[in-house]
């Protein structure tokens, strides 16, 4: 007869020293603290999700549904279904001049974006190599070095929250492997201008570190950011930098984990070995479903987000400061110093109130700011928009 082992404790539990030191070393996100707390209250004003407020496009839902219908169900191959692959490479070949795949370039479909941070990751750092990101960040960046042994580098971009080479290259070391951009950002909505973009380019380049752009955000530029009618990249000035970009946040399908990655072949193919082993392939029903999504007019939605911004600044003009954004869906909002508060106990006060929003130390070393998202229904946005700058003017 064998008994269970179970490493001290009670009889049948796990103890806590079977846990990693990897999985010791993370905190659940702040943000998921928040839904959770969302999900309790009562009639709660939400800004705090950073999910489109709009539904999938009817041709993706049809799209989808008839992939199931037709039975295509099972595993595709590791890179993704050819015709998506073919999509997004007309896609790219008309955005930044990318002419698709060669000798030197590759492209895969992913997990989500999430699925091609990690995976990029995991093919990058070796424990003690270092990844440049910015500060304030989206919270999973911040983990990418617990997660492989490698060391994050936060870059202050305090407070215009621009990422400019200039900062960059106070960061880099002779162990930095990567940079990793983000415009849009989230969480401050700064979108990075070409100019600014091609001197990232230069510096990875002279400096021989790879620049990742995570350009998940890519279709929601305002009138304000976008040069010749898009949204800049730096992938416009180089095809060895990563370009990462997704379906979920640009079409409201967040649930179906939809991404790509492209650029340099050889690196491309480390992330699809990885993802062979992990992932195995992106959900096969939702690769038939975004393939009508590069058909799909978003420009609607983005001038009522553009709208929206500006109802952002202009509730808190006059009480406080905010860098303006450009794209996304959100606010990086600084709580007045004469306050005396934190991020988090300005958020607290909000939510004593019934206003949902993420404390800016979730996102940054610094708890400065609170993040909030303008992704939600105009009459809702300005009711916690009116509470937020009472709780400012009047402490």
């Amino acid at each position: 007869m064998t008994t269970a082992h179970t490493s001290g404790g009670l009889p049948g539990q796990l103890s806590h020293s079977l846990v990693s030191q990897r999985a010791r070393s993370i905190d659940a996100s702040g943000i998921r603290k928040v839904f959770d707390l969302a999900a309790k209250m009562k009639d709660p004003i939400n800004l705090s999700i950073g999910q489109p407020d709009f539904p999938v496009p009817q041709s993706m839902k049809d799209a989808a549904k008839a992939a199931i219908d037709a039975d295509r169900n099972a595993y595709t191959v590791t890179q993704g279904i050819p015709e998506l692959i073919d999509a997004c490479w007309k896609h790219l070949a008309k955005d930044v001049g990318w002419d698709g795949p060669g000798d030197h370039r590759s492209l895969i479909i992913t997990s989500g974006t999430s699925g091609s941070l990690v995976l990029a990751a995991m093919a990058l750092l070796d424990p003690g190599d270092e990844i440049v990101i910015p500060d304030p960040y989206f919270v999973m960046y911040a983990q990418l070095g617990k997660m492989t042994g490698g060391t994050v580098v936060c870059c202050d971009t305090y407070p215009d929250f621009r990422m400019t080479a200039e900062r960059v290259e106070r960061c880099i070391t002779p162990r930095t492997k990567a940079v990793l951009a983000c415009s849009p950002s989230n969480p401050c909505g700064t979108v990075l201008s070409g100019a600014e973009q091609r001197d990232l380019v230069d510096l990875c380049a002279r400096k021989g570190v790879l620049l990742i752009s995570d350009e998940i955000y890519d279709e929601f530029c305002f009138s304000d950011a976008r040069e010749d009618g898009r949204c800049p990249s730096p992938a416009r000035y180089s095809d060895q930098c990563l370009l990462i970009r997704g379906f979920g946040k640009t079409y409201g399908c967040t649930g179906w984990r939809m991404g790509y990655v492209a650029g340099p072949r050889a690196i491309v193919q480390e992330i699809a070995k990885f993802q062979q082993y992990t992932y195995v392939c992106a959900p096969s029903m939702a690769q038939w479903g975004v393939l009508p999504s590069f058909g799909v007019d978003l420009a609607p939605m983005v001038t009522e987000y553009e709208r929206r911004r500006q109802m952002v600044v202009d509730a808190f003009a006059g009480v406080t400061e905010l860098a303006r954004p450009s794209g996304a869906f959100y606010a990086f909002v600084k709580v007045p110093e004469r306050l005396g508060l934190t991020g988090h106990q300005f958020v607290e006060r909000a939510i004593d109130r019934r206003v949902l929003a993420i404390p800016g130390g979730v996102f940054s070393r610094r708890d400065t700011h609170f993040r909030l998202s303008f992704a939600t229904k105009p009459s809702v946005l300005a009711e916690g928009l009116g509470i937020l700058r009472d709780l400012m003017v009047t402490g």
